[in-house]
């Protein structure tokens, strides 16, 4: 998959963050913490375009339990 290039600035504390997630072996670089952030909150912003009645709620929170159980697979996210 070809991806385009982004460039960011962020402040020290903030990408002092980052490395932690890094360093600790959650994400395997930078670029990787990045994207997930980035995934999660497109994600965030259209589910919660979702009306708060009926089954589309239950179903979204159906899977967020779901997702908060299961171990995360990087290669598989970072292939979305």
């Amino acid at each position: 998959m070809v991806m385009d290039t982004l460039q960011i600035r962020m402040n020290k504390a903030l990408l002092k963050r980052v490395d932690k997630l890094v360093k600790s072996g959650i994400y395997s670089n930078r670029s990787d913490v990045l994207r997930d952030a980035v995934r999660r909150f497109v994600w965030e912003k259209e589910v919660g375009s979702i009306n708060h009645k009926g089954t589309s709620v239950r179903e979204v929170r159906k899977i967020r339990e779901k997702l908060s159980k299961e171990t995360a697979d990087l290669e598989k996210i970072n292939n979305l």
